[in-house]
Formats: C-alpha cells, sequence, structure tokens
C-alpha cells in the first residue's frame, strides 16, 4: 500500500512539472447569496459556480503561478453551509484614463506551493464599495478599499486524485481617504492592515465544516 501512495505522490508531482498549461483542480458549489459579507455563507440556490485553479506556468522548486476562476468557498465556525465567494476572492482592477470606474474581474492570479503532499495557495485581491462622492456643500470622501489576502492548505488524496482543503486563513484589511477640518491635516487617512470583524483584529484561520474536495483535471 506504501509504495501505490509514493507512486502515486510521484506521478502526480511529475505531472505538474512536466505538464504545466491545463492542469488544474476545480471544485463545484453554489454562489453565496450575499457577496460581500464574509460572515454570511448563504448560497444562492440557482447559482451553481465552479471554483478552478489553473497551472499557467511552473517556476521551480515547486512553485507555480496560477489563474483562478469562479471564486473560492466562504466558510465560517458556527456554520455548516459553504458557499462560493465570486466577488472579494476576485475582486475588482481599474485605471480611470482606461477603465473609468473599477469593474469586477473575472479571474485573478495566485501563486501555489506543492511538495507532493501539500498544496498551498495564496490569492491577493482588491475590492471597492464604489462610494466615492465629491458633492457640493458634502464632505468630500473616497471609496473604502479593501485589500484581502487568502491562503488556502490542502492535503493530496492520491488514492482519489483530490486535494482535501483543510485550512483557510482570510485577512482583509482597508484604506479610506476622508475630509477633515483640520488646516494642517485637510485629509484623514485611514490605514488598517487587519479589519475582518474590527479594526486592528487578527486573520480569521477557519476550518471547513464540511469535506472540500477538488478534483484534478
Amino acid at each position: 500500500m506504501k509504495l501505490i501512495q509514493t507512486l502515486a505522490f510521484l506521478s502526480i508531482f511529475l505531472l505538474f512539472q512536466n505538464n504545466v498549461s491545463g492542469t488544474s483542480i476545480a471544485y463545484d458549489g453554489l454562489e453565496c447569496l450575499n457577496a460581500t459579507n464574509a460572515n454570511d455563507i448563504t448560497p444562492n440556490t440557482t447559482s451553481l459556480v465552479q471554483s478552478r485553479f489553473e497551472v499557467i506556468e511552473n517556476s521551480g522548486e515547486g512553485i507555480y503561478r496560477l489563474t483562478l476562476t469562479g471564486g473560492i468557498p466562504r466558510v465560517i465556525d458556527t456554520s455548516n453551509n459553504i458557499c462560493i465567494d465570486s466577488v472579494t476572492a476576485i475582486g475588482y482592477s481599474g485605471i480611470p484614463a482606461i477603465d473609468g470606474l473599477p469593474r469586477r474581474l473575472d479571474s485573478i492570479d495566485a501563486t501555489g506551493y506543492f511538495n507532493g503532499r501539500d498544496l498551498l495557495i495564496v490569492i491577493s485581491s482588491m475590492v471597492t464599495d464604489l462610494s466615492a462622492k465629491n458633492v457640493p456643500f458634502l464632505p468630500f470622501s473616497t471609496s473604502q478599499i479593501f485589500a484581502i489576502t487568502h491562503t488556502l492548505i490542502f492535503e493530496f488524496d492520491p488514492q482519489a486524485q483530490l486535494f482535501n482543503l483543510i485550512k483557510i486563513i482570510r485577512n482583509q484589511g482597508l484604506t479610506h481617504t476622508s475630509e477633515s477640518t483640520n488646516l494642517i491635516f485637510p485629509f484623514l487617512e485611514t490605514v488598517l492592515p487587519s479589519f475582518n470583524d474590527a479594526a486592528r483584529d487578527k486573520p480569521k484561520i477557519l476550518t471547513p465544516p464540511a469535506p472540500i474536495q477538488y478534483r484534478l483535471e
């Protein structure tokens, strides 16, 4: 049995090493009903979505550049529900002169490390509430910008050819500029590297309440 597992580990590792383009892992689920509330795991029962990581480059030494489409599973510690976050996990992008307002992305780059048994994936996204305004007689304020990082930790099951998601580490930061009546500092800048449920809190370390298995494709 140990020999079979060793050969399976070797075969999947060589698959990632040699056949980079098109190698992917995927998980099917229901999209989250509430797009931006990380604590709401209510699924939209009419919206199926697929979370897919595809290898686009082998950077060597077990490190891979990936692309994420569909989003990632959203879980909390107090519920057995699971939905796929298709908004904050992928985020927004925009250059004013080119794009106008920031727009939602269809995919985002990610980075993975795989040693034949354990798979670690990191995704960093930017999300805006598009609330910027400059209305006469009203205080000036920019949009709230959230920088979000997800770290996904998988264990590979060689017999089933599945990657089991065992931990999700989530951190959300905030930046925001608003007007001030102070003549020396006319603007107030809020910069919080960690703002998940409250200012200056800690990143969340989440354990899926039920198996989340990504199949190898």
